[in-house]
């Protein structure tokens, strides 16, 4: 009997270490699966949960958390930019954003001087009353989330509980490797985005910011104001009827390769709830292929993106700016968008090319009255001519209600007698990189401005001009203009003489290559203005 034992027990011991080896495996799977389902929950309960809306002065503020290997403090400023902070170690950062202005508080700190003193005395407490709110918010939230994922794919309440714990202690950690790390002395050293960009001073001096907080407070306090002040000036705007079914049209020009330019544009297009981004031309500098990889910022826009080339844009530039999905490319022809009918046409000159014989204002003006002649063809009636210059744009009077244009850099409008409003942009980009080597004391501004649009008549009713200062940054303002006659009617000049013309080479769309355009353009209208000359 033991004889015919032995063996069987024998090759049980054998066995033994390997069925432990593989209870081991298993075990240890579980817990690595408990530990993951708490890992994902605690991160979807985080981005779902994790924010707060805190009142700090006039302003309700949005305080967020979120999972991200580089720990950092991020201030989001719109439209001005972002200012970043490397403040700790930890893998979650910290934003802060404004989320709306109370106006009848900002309108009482604006008539009471004293009101920014009490306002910079609260101002610390309101935002630590903040903190823990979203402290206490994003632990509630990643446990909650921890607990539910693990349930849902476990559906056992005690690994349930067990997520929800590793949940807590990997939030527990975090935040007390925020505390151990955390170094006041980053707000001295941000990094700035969007158009902070050019101005480290909006945040004020570090060592008064590191060195007396009370000062710090302050200035906190008259950035809060500052922007209060902004949002404040749209809410007072004059309104018209029909306001809520009005298109808004955002009227961009002259961007120049300025990547703060997008900052500008993304903000204004959300503020302002614009249906359509018109641009007049110049969006790079040089045409080249190496600038082409700049307009790939049109595709993050959520509208259609109406634009004709510049006199700094290359045939490669309007190639690649039709790559791009939400991109509306204008070159002697007609689109509707948004029930607006479009004509554009790009600029036959390509400037940065000096070898080439481009032509003049008064070649520019002829070709412009072929393009107006064929505008004025075209089965659907021309609500908007969109030209880079005025030059190539005059002969559109009287024959289109309302023409955009840019090339001067200097925002202007004018109504002529034939009843056509003309509408020069400034430049979007602040003149670009070029505006950086003008060396004078007053810098080329940020100009973008918004036009209200009737559905019904496709008239324009008013249009908010946005001034942002350039370099330094400085100022920030909205104006508003109501059309006195939006409904007047066009009466075009009388038909001049056509003066026999030399074919014109187009912009070329790379080095040997020059499309030609047909001759035979009438002298342009001798009650155009003359619009100042680019930088």
């Amino acid at each position: 009997m033991l004889s015919r034992l032995s063996p069987r027990l024998a090759a049980a011991g054998r066995a033994l270490p390997g069925r432990f080896a593989r209870l081991r495996r298993g075990r240890a799977w579980r817990v690595a699966a408990v530990v993951a389902a708490g890992l994902l929950g605690g991160w979807l309960g985080l981005l779902l949960g994790g924010q707060v809306v805190t009142p700090i002065g006039p302003a309700d503020i949005e305080l967020s958390v979120s999972p991200d290997w580089n720990g950092e403090t991020v201030l989001d400023v719109s439209p001005l930019g972002k200012l970043e902070f490397d403040t700790h170690a930890a893998p979650l950062r910290f934003e802060a954003g404004i989320s709306e202005i109370r106006f009848s508080a900002a309108e009482e700190m604006f008539q009471d001087p004293e009101a920014i003193d009490r306002m910079a005395a609260s101002i610390g407490s309101e935002l630590r009353t903040g903190v823990i709110r979203l402290f206490v918010q994003a632990v509630v939230a990643a446990v909650l989330g921890a607990a539910l994922t693990a349930l849902a794919v476990f559906r056992d309440w005690r690994r349930a509980g067990f997520s929800a714990l590793t949940a807590l202690a990997v939030l527990a950690g975090a935040g007390g490797l925020t505390y151990a790390t955390f170094n006041p002395a980053a707000i001295a050293e941000p990094r700035y985005t969007g158009l902070l960009a050019g101005a480290p001073q909006v945040v004020g001096s570090a060592e008064n910011v590191v060195n007396r907080f009370s000062q710090y407070r302050e200035q906190l306090a008259g950035l809060v104001g500052n922007v209060s002040q902004l949002y404040e000036a749209t809410s007072a705007l004059p309104v018209y009827e029909n306001d809520d079914d009005t298109v808004r049209v955002l009227h961009v020009s002259d961007i120049h390769l300025n990547p703060a330019s997008w900052n500008v544009i993304r903000s204004l297009t959300e503020q302002f709830q614009i249906d359509v981004v018109v641009d007049t031309g110049d969006i790079t500098d040089r045409g080249s292929a190496a600038e082409d990889v700049f307009v790939d910022d049109i595709g993050s826009l959520d509208v259609p993106y109406v634009w004709v080339r510049g006199a700094h844009d290359s045939m490669g530039t309007q190639r690649a700016v039709e790559a791009q999905e939400n991109a509306v490319v204008l070159d002697g022809d007609t689109a509707e968008v948004r029930g607006i009918t479009f004509y554009g046409a790009g600029d036959p000159r390509f400037s940065p090319d000096q070898t080439r014989d481009n032509p003049g204002d008064e070649e520019l003006a002829a070709i412009g009255a072929e393009q107006a002649e064929e505008a004025a063809a075209a089965e659907d009636e021309v609500d908007i001519a969109v030209l880079h210059d005025r030059a190539q744009a005059e002969a559109f009077s009287g024959r289109v209600p309302l023409v955009l244009t840019g090339h001067g850099h200097n925002r202007w409008t004018e109504v002529e007698p034939t009843g056509t409003r003309f509408f020069a942009q400034g430049s979007t980009g602040g003149a670009g990189l070029r505006g950086l080597d003008r060396g004078d004391d007053d810098p080329t501004p940020y100009e973008a401005s918004v036009l209200y649009i009737d559905p019904g008549t496709d008239r324009l009713q008013a249009w908010d001009d946005i001034t942002l200062g350039g370099l330094g940054l400085t100022s920030a303002q909205i104006e508003r203009h109501i059309e006195e006659d939006p409904d007047r009617a066009l009466s075009p000049p009388p038909p001049t003489d056509a003066p026999t013309r030399t074919p014109t080479p187009s912009a070329p769309a790379e080095e040997g290559q020059t499309p030609t355009l047909p001759g035979g353009r009438p002298e342009p209208s001798p009650t155009a203005p003359t619009p100042p000359s680019p930088s």
